[in-house]
């Protein structure tokens, strides 16, 4: 019987604005192993950094790889997939690098009246699931995507981010 292992996920605080959340890497720790449970896909041994950030190394970031000289609340960026065959000694795969900016996320969680660890969890799983290959690029890729989003967050006990949202059915 396969067993189901967990993608190590690292959180690195970059941003001292950061040190008011105590337990900003409890949460994200928590949302992607519910993530990873919940779409069990089939990742392997893997690894994942979370970069938590301030407005102004988000923007950088955004600036450097998007084009877009602005703040953002997550960044996503997948690695590249193996290129040989892989052998029992190596290292767990890659999933790739998460960033949160800090200010815009308080600035998003005060605004909509959210939980600061609510908004994080669903930005972590949304940046987790960028990684293994969701999108929301095109309208049916949101709704998948978004409606994933809001399974994974009802199982850590955390309502619909989008339930606000007016719906154009």
């Amino acid at each position: 019987m396969a067993t189901f292992a967990l993608p190590i996920t690292e959180v690195l605080v970059v941003a001292d604005v950061w040190q008011a959340e105590a337990n900003a890497e409890t949460v994200i720790q928590r949302a992607i192993a519910a993530a990873a449970e919940f779409v069990d896909a089939d990742i392997g041994e893997a690894e994942l950094a979370v970069m938590l950030t301030d407005d102004d190394g988000i923007r950088t970031l955004n600036n450097n790889w998007r084009g877009i000289d602005k703040p953002t609340n997550v960044l996503s960026f997948p690695a590249l997939p193996p290129s040989g065959p892989s052998g029992p000694d190596d290292a767990p795969r890659m999933l790739g690098d998460i960033a949160i900016a800090y200010q815009t996320m308080r600035r998003e969680a005060d605004d909509e009246q959210k939980p600061f660890d609510h908004h994080l969890s669903h930005l972590a799983i949304h940046g987790f699931l960028h990684l293994i290959g969701y999108d929301h690029e095109q309208d049916d890729d949101a709704e998948t995507m978004e409606a994933l989003e809001t399974e994974i967050l009802a199982q850590l006990g955390i309502p619909d981010p989008y339930s606000d949202r007016e719906r154009t059915d």
